[in-house]
């Protein structure tokens, strides 16, 4: 039995090919125009580093004027490492690779970090930080130049711009896919697709874009006159610090905490880094590379090496700040507001009881970034003005929970320390007109710092000098007369780029701490 009709039976008549090609046309004239109206949201321009067309939201002046205000808030929430000597030679340097780069033009700035953490990172527009933890494993001023070229590579490329119209771009990108599946299959499942292809791509685009900050950065070396194999030695160095954290963790028992750092999502022998790193300069070989390991190691005699006891202590006696002395953090809390350390929490509170902010502490049992931490162990699927944040060498998240049925929005945050997790809860049960206690909330989660405060006024920081190697020097010789409390040995090759095996060669100039 037939239960499809022949072609041309029945009453109906085809429609004309005139009429078919004129509702085609309406049809696809209908998706140009929302194609043709997403690119003239967005805007189209050339990146100036890799030539190609860029599908971006921002401007150059729109990017350089984020990134000076990201830089005012790096910058007033951030310890910045104080020795002029090596802050000029930091500049120095970095405006040299700058000079040889894809946008000259752009003002660039170099800051050094206060912090022990191995770690470099770059804002739109031209700011570039390193952290002095970083320099103290660097051998060379050639590998030195390689980290900011990598980050001078970031910006060049404009990644934060990319990296920003991506995530933007997820929801447009679903809402146009949407809209083609509706006109052409009847359906919306694209539009679930897409926004898994978009989220996909975002989570995706942290590799690529490492690679291709190491492709311009070797390219800016070899343009400077540093070795472009720089770019490989420096990934050597981080490996092996990766390395002696994970054994580090196990020993300890405990989970080994990972970051977003510089180069972190390289495997040590990547070939592929290797590939993208010999292709610069590759039309013009010179033997006349320089290095200048003796004015990188003049320079950097006497960098401190672990924390900088002291250094970044508030001074103040303001009767808002609250100090732990036991897990060693302070904080600010707002004016005529009364602090108390309850069993399971430290709550502030002013007097007449409209609102509070609550911190508590958890210990970080996996490794998961804070706004993942949010939603699986706050419990916290949704938030509102959700963002990362950082400040003091911590990372963290930060957003407003909605109001539940018949309640207020809460300020959440959260900061991660090595293992511990400080978690922020900003709450009002009974809100008075003149106050934003939102901004109240924030501008004490802002002043959130971790301190030494156990006899930091007896410890002294421990610093990098260099002596000279003769032949009955060893490291675990090294080890028994250095400042270094435990793993001295590790410690000490992982600065002298020796680990896990090997000894110092008779003349060779070598780290130690003291």
């Amino acid at each position: 039995m037939r239960l499809l009709a022949p072609p041309h039976s029945g009453s109906l008549e085809r429609p004309s090919a005139n009429a078919k090609t004129a509702s085609e046309r309406t049809r696809l004239g209908f998706i140009a125009l929302m194609l043709c109206s997403a690119v003239a949201v967005s805007g189209c321009a050339v990146n100036p580093a890799t030539g190609e067309a860029d599908l971006v939201f921002m401007s150059e002046e729109k990017e350089i004027e984020i990134g000076r205000e990201m830089h005012e808030k790096v910058m007033a929430s951030t310890p910045v490492y104080q020795d002029a000597e090596l802050q000029a030679y930091i500049n120095e340097i970095g405006q040299r690779v700058a000079k040889n780069a894809d946008r000259p033009d752009l003002n660039y700035t170099f800051t050094i970090i206060d912090s022990p953490d191995i770690n470099a990172f770059a804002l739109p527009g031209g700011y570039v930080y390193i952290n002095r933890g970083l320099i103290g494993y660097l051998q060379s001023e050639a590998q030195l130049a390689a980290v900011l070229a990598h980050e001078i590579g970031h910006v060049t490329a404009r990644h934060g711009v990319r990296r920003d119209t991506a995530q933007k771009g997820a929801g447009i990108g679903t809402g146009i896919l949407s809209v083609l599946s509706v006109l052409t299959t009847g359906t919306n499942v694209v539009g679930d697709v897409a926004n898994l292809y978009a989220s996909a791509a975002v989570m995706g685009y942290g590799r690529e874009m490492e690679l291709e900050a190491d492709k311009f950065g070797a390219q800016y070396l070899y343009n400077s006159g540093y070795d472009p194999q720089a770019m490989v030695e420096v990934i050597g160095v981080l490996k092996n610090h990766e390395r002696f954290m994970r054994l580090k963790a196990a020993d300890q028992g405990q989970k080994r905490q990972t970051y977003h750092g510089v180069f972190s999502s390289h495997p040590r022998n990547d070939q592929r880094l290797r590939e993208v790193v010999g292709t610069a300069g590759q039309l013009e070989k010179t033997a006349d590379y320089e290095n200048n390991d003796v004015r990188f190691r003049q320079i950097t005699q006497g960098l401190v090496f672990g924390e900088n006891y002291g250094a970044h202590q508030p001074k103040e006696t303001d009767p808002r700040r609250f100090t732990h002395a036991k897990l060693g953090f302070t904080l600010l809390f707002p004016e005529g507001w009364k602090a108390e350390n309850q069993r399971s929490a430290i709550v502030a509170a002013p007097e007449d009881e409209s609102a509070a902010l609550t911190l508590q502490v958890d210990m970080l049992r996996s490794n998961i970034g804070p706004s993942q931490y949010i939603r699986d162990q706050l419990g916290i699927p949704l938030l509102t003005k959700s963002e990362p944040f950082g400040q003091f060498g911590l990372i963290g998240h930060t957003g407003i929970k909605p109001a539940s049925e018949g309640g207020h929005p809460e300020r959440i945050a959260v900061l991660y320390q090595a293992n511990r997790v400080y978690i922020f809860r900003g709450s009002v049960s009974n809100p008075q007109q003149d106050v934003d206690y939102d901004k109240l909330f924030m501008d004490s989660i802002r002043t959130f710092q971790p301190i030494h405060v156990a006899n930091a006024g007896n410890m002294q920081s421990k610093t990098i000098h260099y002596v000279l190697a003769n032949d009955r020097t060893t490291f675990a010789a090294l080890a028994h007369l250095s400042g270094i409390r435990r793993y001295a040995e590790e410690e000490l090759r992982l600065l002298n780029d020796y680990y896990p095996s090997g000894e110092p060669k008779p003349g060779e100039w070598i780290k130690i701490v003291k």
